[in-house]
């Protein structure tokens, strides 16, 4: 009975894990207004909880219908990971434009504001 509860358990946060990743890759890039970060904490609450659920399971005691669904897990992880990473490139490139862009002003023979401040001496 506790093998079978344990079993439901771990197919249920498998769903949820599977689903908050779909969400993940199909809003990345595509909704700015999408919570990564909170979509992030749930995955991780999630991939926490498998590893509570599974931690004394031996390796040859998961059930081979899991196999299955674990594979397509790691597949759509893999493909988040890449979505994520290139987020966190396309954010890094903006931040960089933005502090080209403020430096560029900030040198175009104007006074800065500190040099106004203090009152500008030539």
């Amino acid at each position: 009975m506790e093998q079978s509860s344990n079993e439901l358990r771990i197919r249920t946060v498998l769903g949820r894990l599977e689903t908050i990743i779909d969400s993940e890759n199909a809003n990345i890039g595509n909704d700015p207004a999408f919570d990564l970060s909170t979509s992030n904490a749930h995955k991780s609450r999630c991939l926490y909880e498998l590893a509570m659920l599974s931690r004394d399971v031996a390796v040859e005691d998961v059930p081979a219908a899991f196999s299955t669904q674990l594979a397509r897990v790691r597949e759509k992880l893999a493909v988040n990971a890449q979505r994520v990473s290139a987020q966190l490139e396309a954010v890094r490139a903006v931040v960089s434009l933005l502090k080209n862009a403020v430096q560029d002003l900030e040198a175009d023979g104007t006074y800065s504001q500190e040099q106004f401040r203090l009152g500008y001496q030539p």
